[in-house]
């Protein structure tokens, strides 16, 4: 073989190695950067709630050091399996879900752990165990206990009342007014005379009350199953001169709050959007490093009753440090 045909060879050689490190390095950029990036997906951030809990999320992650993706679904779970798409297209470390349904759900949890990806559950459950690693919420049952508890006490455990429920296909809608009726029950003077759905919705909530004022015109309470339906129950009732009728919402939220200061609202119960928010990432974090979980997949945590006396104590969706 000639010299030259020798450095020819020799300098090709070359070219393969460092194209082939050059790929190498750049499946390695993809790798880590995929390995860094977590995606957040709630409802719409419109409701504070959930825009508290993805800022939470995503606050924390950069803390963390990983890069974050933060989308909502807004309620649709079409939207959010195309979400779910994304997220796998990135090949996202994993995934921090506020679901779009307890059932509808469950397909695209199961589709991203197909992918590799583990998907952290917050606030609400979906109706299937083992295929996210952790699902955390508020001990719904807990909270709805505490707020019917207050409630039959403002209520003086007599009267006619309303409650106010949520989204039927959200499994929360169903345990809170479980734990209301659970507790509302034992008193036979309390006189439920109107039960309907207001889809978490203030305005809706508006809307329903309006009518229900009409044909129960002397109303002493509504119990509200989330505090975006208080509002607008509170808003219904003041509107039509019955501020002092009793109103109780759940969530916590800073409106609620500043509501309860004012006089307009009696009571809620906070259920700690922010830190639930925090617990997954924290989770996320050791679940990356480790490839394992230690924890229980269903865990709940315990909610705070929201009163006059005690309101200043809480924050946004959270217990103050």
């Amino acid at each position: 073989m000639s010299t030259r045909i020798r450095r020819i060879s020799l300098f090709l050689a070359i070219l393969l190695l460092m194209a082939t490190a050059c790929q190498q390095n750049q499946e390695a950029s993809e790798t880590a950067e995929a390995a860094s990036l977590i995606v957040i997906i709630t409802p719409s951030h419109d409701n504070p709630f959930f825009k508290a809990e993805a800022e939470a999320a995503d606050a924390r992650a950069q803390e963390l050091g990983y890069e974050t993706l933060v989308q909502a679904h807004n309620g649709d779970a079409s939207l959010q399996d195309q979400l779910f798409d994304t997220a796998i297209a990135r090949k996202a470390a994993a995934i921090v879900l506020d679901n779009a349904g307890a059932d509808a759900s469950i397909a695209a949890v199961q589709k991203a752990r197909d992918a590799g990806i583990p998907t952290f559950l917050i606030d609400r459950e979906i109706n299937a165990n083992g295929i996210a690693v952790a699902q955390i919420v508020s001990n719904n049952y807990q909270g709805a206990v505490l707020g019917a508890e207050e409630f039959v006490r403002l209520m003086g455990e007599a009267g006619p009342y309303v409650e106010l429920l949520g989204n039927e296909s959200d499994t929360n809608a169903h345990i809170r007014s479980q734990g209301y009726n659970d507790i509302i029950s034992q008193f036979p003077e309390m006189e439920l005379v109107a039960q309907q759905s207001a889809n978490w919705s203030q305005t809706e909530a508006f809307d329903k009350m309006e009518t229900i004022i009409q044909a129960h015109p002397t109303i002493k309470g509504v119990i509200s199953g989330n505090d975006t339906m208080a509002l607008g129950a509170a808003a219904a009732l003041k509107a039509a001169g019955m501020g002092d009728v009793i109103v109780v919402g759940f969530d916590g939220s800073p409106d609620v709050i500043a509501a309860i200061k004012a006089g307009d609202i009696a009571a809620t119960v906070l259920q700690p959007a922010a830190q639930l928010a925090r617990m997954a990432v924290d989770q996320v974090d050791a679940y990356i490093r480790t490839g394992t979980s230690d924890l229980p997949e269903k865990q709940a945590v315990d909610c705070e009753l929201v009163t006059p006396e005690n309101a200043d104590q809480f924050g946004v969706f959270a217990w103050l440090d």
